[in-house]
């Protein structure tokens, strides 16, 4: 769950990192795109919850992907996914990336009400960006792939909607691309370098003192048949979120018939570089092509 950082700051590192505290520098924005930064998608406790947009300027109803940065549960910015999202409207996606509230003053689930908050976001204002509300679809790394996969187990559940934001709107997705999210929180201890110090701030407690709310934010126990399809991206050697914890939502999901893959990154670890990082980005981009563009 928490991130590795590398000094180049790419489309790539922008994918495969949820930066904590180190802030990307706004990329070169090309002629075929238009961005816009620090929109407002809902208000909660004070709060003003903010995303960014990166949308083709060729004219169309554009399927949707939202990008959603990791950090522990409790640090990360949107900015670590412009790049991405700049790289993804080239390719004729309208991208968003969407900042959250943080534990431990906001734990589970306000992380969950807020990007489901963003994805109703992208469908109200589906016409004004040329969006099309049926294909939207979700990426994210470590908590941000955590989140990602909630939203795609979760499609329209009550408890998890929240407030904030378009309220009464679905916040349904089509396909999920999780890179190394935790999928149960039961079973991270021992297993992760620092769930111990990062689970109680985001769960309200250790395992012994909240056991019910780590199992209510463990994606694996929300697998149903409803279950969006989804790619799961994740190193072998991760020490952060045990690779078994992407084995076993995959398998779950499988066994209720919803299309899942697991890649596993031979030897690689929490955050991916060089020819990883390639893979994982090609990956990426065939999920959702063959899910949200498949006339490309």
């Amino acid at each position: 769950m928490k991130p590795i950082f590398f000094l180049r700051v790419s489309a790539l590192a922008c994918l495969l990192l949820g930066s904590a505290s180190l802030k990307a520098a706004d990329p070169a924005v090309p002629s075929s795109v238009s961005f816009e930064k620090e929109i407002e998608y809902g208000t909660v406790d004070g709060q003003h919850l903010l995303l960014n947009v990166a949308k083709p300027l060729k004219a169309g109803i554009h399927p949707a992907v939202l990008c959603i940065h990791g950090g522990g549960f409790r640090a990360g910015n949107r900015e670590s996914y412009n790049a991405l999202c700049i790289k993804l409207a080239e390719h004729g996606y309208v991208a968003i990336t969407a900042s959250y509230r943080f534990a431990p003053k906001y734990p589970f689930p306000a992380a969950v009400y807020d990007v489901k908050a963003a994805v109703r976001w992208a469908r109200s204002h589906a016409k004004e960006n040329g969006i099309d509300p049926e294909r939207i679809g979700v990426t994210g790394g470590s908590a941000g792939g955590h989140l990602a996969q909630f939203l795609g187990l979760t499609p329209d559940f009550p408890q998890f909607e929240g407030s904030s934001g378009n309220p009464g709107v679905s916040s349904k997705v089509s396909c999920v691309v999780n890179f190394y999210g935790p999928s149960d929180f039961t079973k991270s201890y021992g297993k992760s370098v620092d769930a111990a110090e990062v689970l109680p701030l985001f769960l309200g407690g250790n395992l012994e003192e909240e056991p019910k709310r780590h199992i209510e934010a463990s994606p694996l126990y929300w697998v149903t048949p409803l279950a969006a399809p989804t790619l799961c991206v994740h190193g072998t050697m991760d020490n952060y979120v045990a690779f078994e914890q992407a084995d076993w939502l995959v398998d779950k999901l499988k066994a209720v018939k919803v299309e899942a893959t697991l890649l596993p990154m031979e030897g690689a670890m929490h955050g991916f570089k060089g020819e990883d990082a390639k893979k994982a980005e090609a990956a990426l981009f065939e999920f959702f092509d063959r899910h949200l563009h498949p006339e490309k």
